[in-house]
């Protein structure tokens, strides 16, 4: 069964076309800096690799850093929206694992060669601190996004269940600043959250949905975390997988890939209370 969230309006054609028109000259710098480097590349030579002239590159961005945003935002991005587009049954977990495959996979989210050029762009990001910080912004804004996805998610299961209360009642402080898409501004994704152990499958409440099998279960108690701090967890385990993958020469599928990490550190998250 498929999610029954509203879909967003569509942007105008001349939002669209805005939209293009920065990511042909986002492609156009990753190009550039993928074969010459980020310092030998000037903002006039990317406007020139696009066909546009400088002025008009820097109506769209104030550096040649900040033209690779797009390319940054759209890996983000289809990640959220894979993980809103997973079955309404599904727990967080799982939708988030059906985000990374559909994501992470080359083929489906990205080509395989196109793979070379993340990677690429992902150490320029480490070893450049103007680079770092697009990467880091680009990462706050899709946790932020996920966030949102995760309260409609762990609302309308719960609502389902015929348990649902207000996410946020239990006031739990955002105790993880990190995160794949997906941490605040500066933060280094190398650890994440702390699991609370499962009890065993509970009987359903009267009138309730039996709990989706395979799916871990809290403890009688257990307090349910915020979205912005599930968030943060679930980006920094995607974003950590992607960073160290990037550091080495991983293959691009199987093991020791993107997709094949990300899962790896889901999976150690497995108990994580991460809602219905």
């Amino acid at each position: 069964m498929s999610s029954t969230t509203p879909t967003p309006p569509q942007a105008s054609l001349t939002e669209r076309r805005k939209a293009e028109t920065r990511m042909e000259i986002a492609r156009a710098a990753a190009g550039l800096f993928v074969r010459h480097g980020l310092r030998a590349t000037r903002a006039e030579d990317i406007a020139q690799a696009a066909g546009i002239a400088p002025r008009t590159f820097y109506r769209y961005f104030a550096t040649k850093e900040e033209a690779v945003a797009p390319l940054y935002a759209a890996g983000a991005q289809r990640w959220v929206a894979a993980v809103r587009a997973a079955p309404a049954d599904a727990g967080v977990l799982q939708a988030l694992e059906e985000g990374v495959r559909h994501t992470l996979t080359p083929g489906v989210g990205v080509s395989a060669s196109s793979w070379e050029w993340v990677r690429t762009l992902l150490r320029l990001a480490e070893a450049n601190p103007s680079l770092r910080r697009v990467w880091a912004e680009v990462c706050q804004d899709s946790e932020r996004l996920l966030g949102e996805v995760l309260v409609e998610r762990v609302t309308r299961v719960g609502t389902a269940g015929g348990s649902a209360r207000a996410l946020g009642d239990d006031n739990v402080a955002p105790a993880l600043e990190a995160g794949v898409g997906v941490p605040r501004s500066g933060a280094r994704a190398s650890e994440a959250g702390a699991g609370v152990p499962g009890s065993g499958a509970p009987a359903p409440e009267a009138g309730g949905a039996m709990p989706r099998p395979g799916a871990p279960t809290p403890r009688p108690g257990a307090t349910v975390p915020e979205p912005r701090f599930a968030a943060a967890v679930a980006s920094a385990a995607v974003r950590a997988a992607l960073e160290g993958w990037a550091e080495g020469d991983g293959p691009v599928e199987g093991p020791g890939s993107p997709a094949e990490l990300a899962l790896r550190n889901l999976a150690a998250l497995r108990d994580f209370p991460w809602g219905p």
